[in-house]
């Protein structure tokens, strides 16, 4: 996975010396999760060797990195050896929706958002991207919520659009001949962030007897935007905007188009907030529930 979690990375072959993801990057990625509140204060950080996993980079690109944010006091205890821990920082603030309220990047405004959804008794949760990444995230924080006690709903849905497997993806697409490896990149990453969110939301069956009920689609095209649905009364909406970019793949630089789908600006529409506001959110509902009941495919995420 690179810093661009939303996506997968890799395509037409270059020369260029330079890795695309550098420590800066890293850090840029960290700080946004930490100030959303995905990563909270006193939680211990993922491991270098997971973080370098992650970004697809050596540790010292990583510890550099984590440094960066210790010096600006978002973390502390960064060694070589055990995770780093979030430093006490404020809280994320409420997203706001309506006319009038700006948008904010999906890693910056999805958290919240997700986490009052999970303060209802019953939450429904509809999304429509391209790999899930950003929903796993901002799901985490609730999670640890319940499971401290704070939250406790008592039956979730969450049902997710991605694309099928069998398609020519628009995007992420190699700038030349890649041989189909972004498209197995692609799918690797989408198949194992659909498992994770599935078995991290099953697990609170076992462990707090919530009723919860995981659905996965596939849709025939490359959603060109991406729309999350809290209930019946809050939709998120946001384009994907493509560029030309490089990444480093299997030790090979590759150029593709693609979009940074965690930086995409997050546009929030509320129903309680106008007729404006309940249009867009009713006629998203009937989008949604459209493409799941006509068009889309049942969608195994081990193949």
């Amino acid at each position: 996975m690179s810093v661009d979690p939303e996506h997968a990375s890799a395509s037409g072959r270059t020369r260029s010396q330079r890795p695309h993801t550098s420590h800066r990057d890293i850090a840029d990625e960290l700080r946004s999760r930490i100030r959303a509140g995905l990563l909270q204060p006193g939680q211990r950080m993922p491991t270098q060797a997971e973080l370098a996993v992650e970004f697809g980079v050596e540790r010292g690109a990583v510890r550099q990195a984590l440094r960066i944010l210790q010096s600006e006091r978002l973390l502390t205890n960064v060694s070589k050896g055990s995770p780093a821990t979030v430093a006490a920082v404020p809280g994320p603030a409420r997203f706001p929706a309506g006319p009038t309220a700006p948008p904010q990047p999906t890693m910056v405004g999805l958290a919240p958002r997700i986490a009052q959804a999970f303060a209802a008794p019953h939450v429904r949760i509809d999304a429509l991207c391209l790999t899930a990444v950003s929903l796993t995230l901002a799901i985490g924080e609730p999670l640890r919520q319940i499971h401290a006690g704070r939250l406790k709903p008592a039956k979730i849905d969450v049902r997710v659009l991605l694309p099928s497997r069998d398609i020519d993806l628009a995007f992420p697409a190699p700038v030349a001949d890649d041989h189909g490896l972004l498209h197995r990149r692609w799918l690797s990453q989408r198949n194992a962030q659909g498992m994770v969110l599935r078995q991290n939301l099953l697990a609170l069956l076992t462990t707090h007897g919530v009723d919860v009920r995981v659905s996965f689609r596939a849709l025939p095209f490359t959603p060109p935007v991406k729309l999350y649905l809290l209930g019946d009364s809050e939709a998120l909406f946001a384009y994907y905007t493509l560029k030309r970019r490089e990444r480093e793949i299997e030790h090979e630089h590759l150029e593709l188009y693609d979009a940074d789908g965690t930086r995409s600006m997050l546009f929030a529409f509320e129903r309680r907030a106008g007729e404006r506001d309940a249009a867009f959110v009713e006629q998203s509902r009937l989008w949604f529930d459209a493409l799941w009941e006509t068009i889309s495919s049942e969608l195994l995420l081990s193949s």
